[in-house]
């Protein structure tokens, strides 16, 4: 008898370790299929990180196609209301010494109306001379002042 319970312990142990084989491989193949999915979860997420960032990148650059025409535009618009304001600035200046010029004219004809009697009044008024004098005085008045930015880069 104690033959046969030894036999029985013998076929009792490698069925015992057979199952526990069975059931170790079992363990592996199911931790591999899940480590499987686990790297494939992890190789999508990354490449959609990647898409995300590759679209990021073309809108910033988009952006920044768009900023920097937006700038070109504005500093031409700068360059040329500078250019302006520089023939203004010369024309208010060329003005400014006309008016000072006629203001030490009239100054002048106001102090010595006694001394030179003003030729373009008076009964000699009519003469051919003091009438052309007096329409030149008037067309040099009103000539247009004409200044360039051109002019004043030098």
């Amino acid at each position: 008898m104690e033959s046969s319970s030894s036999g029985t312990t013998s076929s009792a142990i490698q069925t015992s370790s057979g199952s526990e084989e069975n059931l170790m491989e079992q363990r592996k193949r199911k931790r591999m299929i899940s480590n499987r999915e686990s790297a494939r979860r992890s190789r999508m997420k990354k490449q959609k990180l990647l898409d995300d960032l590759t679209a990021q990148v073309n809108l910033l650059k988009k952006e920044n196609t768009e900023l920097v025409t937006s700038v070109s535009i504005t500093t031409q618009h700068y360059l040329t209301v500078e250019a302006e304001n520089s023939v203004l600035r010369a024309q208010l200046d060329e003005l400014s010494h006309r008016l000072g010029s006629l203001n030490d004219i009239i100054s002048f004809l106001e102090n010595t109306s006694g001394v030179c009697p003003n030729p373009l009044t008076g009964p000699e008024s009519d003469d051919f001379l003091v009438n052309q004098m007096n329409m030149n005085m008037f067309h040099m008045m009103n000539q247009p002042l004409m200044a360039s930015s051109d002019a004043l880069l030098y």
